[in-house]
């Protein structure tokens, strides 16, 4: 059943990229609630304070979603990728909007230990967050993406190795590698 829900989402996301307009309507409620729980999953992240509630990251991420028209879907796997990096994207806005306001004020705080285990004490921001996959991109950008994926977007393993196109065995080494970088540049940060 599963099985058939993905491959109708993936049929519907061609037809999307494709200028269907229609599909587009059949595909949101198929995919709603994976969004809510990915931007919820984000939303855990973040500090208590927070001012943007989990529904209103999924209308932003999906207003940004309709207005991008030169992506050809690949699959279901490469959408929720996609709305990933959105989803950080918008986050990452809000957190130097916030710093910007704030003249050099904090940004929120978001920890990565839970979901990447990098430490068992690290709370960093999503900006540090951010520049650390920067530069990780600038070395690899196969890790990268990787951990973008794994982290932020949520897919395991086999999803992720479809998006990007390389082995499952591929996946868990970058992820191992992307990790341990990770751990380092963003323990500088805190020296």
């Amino acid at each position: 059943m599963a099985r058939l829900a993905s491959q109708e989402v993936s049929e519907l996301l061609r037809a999307w990229s494709g200028g269907d307009k229609q599909a587009l309507d059949r595909l949101m409620p198929l995919v709603y609630d994976e969004l809510r729980r990915l931007a919820h999953s984000f939303m855990a992240r973040e500090r208590a304070e927070r001012t943007l509630q989990t529904t209103a990251l999924v209308n932003e991420a999906y207003l940004r979603l309709v207005k991008v028209k030169q992506v050809r879907w690949q699959d279901r796997a490469h959408f929720f990728g996609v709305s990933a990096h959105v989803m950080r994207r918008i986050l990452v806005d809000i957190a130097r909007s916030r710093a910007f306001q704030k003249r050099g004020g904090k940004a929120r705080e978001v920890s990565i230990a839970e979901a990447v285990n990098l430490t068992s004490k690290a709370n960093h921001t999503v900006l540090e967050l951010d520049d650390a996959l920067n530069a990780l991109a600038e070395i690899d950008p196969r890790k990268a993406k990787v951990v973008e994926l794994r982290f932020f977007g949520g897919l395991g393993v086999k999803e992720t190795a479809e998006v990007i196109g390389v082995s499952p065995d591929t996946v868990m080494r970058d992820w191992r590698l992307a990790r341990a970088w990770l751990l380092k540049e963003l323990s500088h940060k805190e020296a």
